[in-house]
């Protein structure tokens, strides 16, 4: 007991001295939860909806309004075109589709049924399974409605029911993961979850590793150029990142049978920009820490931020407008928008361009940021 109270006592006198630790144990975790605890949630509190009415009639009108005025959906776009409905759904820009055919409320009176398509971006199983949900309680009860109205088709308003009519059929699909299953919508996340701590943490404990051995001094005064130490840290760190992901790939095909409509060139492509960005990070917290330890907690406290604000656990659209701009600033988030349309939906170079453009851009800013940072350490 004698050696453990001294071990303990020596333990809590290094944390006392060392002000960096002092400040991530007590301030990181403060901001984290005033952070997450706001922005972080399951709930699913609206969907942006295109709107296909081919109708035009007071009953397909007082569908879509009934749809609108619930709350559950916001009307992001309409037209009578499904090609510019299906760029919408492609490109992310709504979640769902509600297709109203010709005739509906003709055949609603007449034959007292009519169709209605809905269609959902199925990536995330669970989410359309709940915007289904939502969506079949809402059509039922209009459908209800109808079905006691007794005034004449003809003199009804916008919005207002149609007499006759007794049942709306509603046939719904899901696209991109029919079968709704989650683990197609979680895998692609997670492996960028698994090349991220890699690389992050083995970027940050490189430089810093150097110091706690005395080596770097020695390395600063050879001929050997920055430019040159620089890209000896990366480049090995960038092709074990790139193998990490080929074995996760193989491992999620064969073991969750993974669907992978896409072509695969695009996701490494995704993947080469991708890791120049978290080891550029790790390089950056290798630059501003002075040990491992301290570096392992920075890397902890980054990863935690923007992974959990990535859209990997939640989905990004439920958080506050604000959280939502601080999300963008994640790289993993436009990675996993990448690697998820590429891998489920099958889509090109041009439905994920502009991530790939943000990618780019981060790796640029951050690894100036680390080379700068370096020199000046450096200097």
């Amino acid at each position: 007991m004698r050696t453990l109270r001294f071990l303990l006592r020596k333990e809590f006198l290094q944390i006392r001295r060392d002000p960096a630790i002092m400040r991530m144990l007590v301030v990181m975790p403060i901001v984290q939860l005033l952070l997450l605890g706001n922005a972080a949630t399951f709930e699913i509190r609206s969907s942006r909806m295109y709107v296909v009415d081919e109708d035009h009639s007071p009953a397909s009108r007082g569908l879509v309004t009934r749809l609108a005025a619930s709350g559950r959906f916001e009307i992001a776009g309409a037209s009578p075109s499904m090609a510019l409905a299906n760029q919408a759904l492609l490109h992310r820009e709504v979640s769902s589709i509600v297709h109203v055919p010709a005739r509906f409320e003709r055949d609603l009176v007449r034959t007292g049924s009519a169709p209605v398509q809905l269609v959902f971006n199925a990536e995330d199983g669970a989410a359309a399974g709940i915007l289904r949900t939502w969506a079949g309680r809402i059509i039922a009860a209009y459908s209800a409605e109808l079905s006691g109205e007794i005034r004449p088709a003809t003199a009804t308003l916008a919005g207002a029911p149609v007499r006759g009519a007794g049942h709306i059929e509603v046939r719904a699909r899901g696209w991109f993961n029919p079968g709704l299953d989650y683990q197609a919508y979680m895998v692609p996340g997670i492996l960028v979850l698994l090349v991220t701590m890699v690389a992050t943490a083995l970027g940050s404990m490189n430089i810093v590793r150097e110091k706690e051995l005395g080596t770097l001094e020695q390395l600063n005064v050879t001929p050997v150029t920055r430019a040159e130490f620089i890209a000896s840290k990366l480049i090995p760190f960038w092709v074990i990142g790139l193998g990490v992901l080929a074995f996760g790939l193989t491992v999620a095909r064969l073991a969750f049978g993974i669907p992978m409509r896409g072509n695969l060139g695009l996701v490494f492509l995704g993947a080469a920009v991708y890791l120049l960005v978290a080891l550029s990070i790790g390089l950056w917290i290798s630059t501003i820490v002075e040990t491992q330890q301290q570096a392992m907690f920075v890397t902890f406290a980054i990863n935690m931020v923007y992974m959990l604000m990535s859209g990997l656990f939640t989905p990004i659209l439920s958080m506050p407008r604000w959280a939502q701009w601080i999300a963008q600033l994640s790289p993993v988030k436009h990675f996993i928008v990448v690697m998820r349309a590429v891998l489920v939906k099958g889509a090109g170079l041009g439905a994920v361009l502009l991530p790939l453009a943000i990618l780019a851009a981060y790796a640029a800013i951050v690894l100036t940021l680390a080379v700068r940072q370096y020199s000046k350490r450096a200097a």
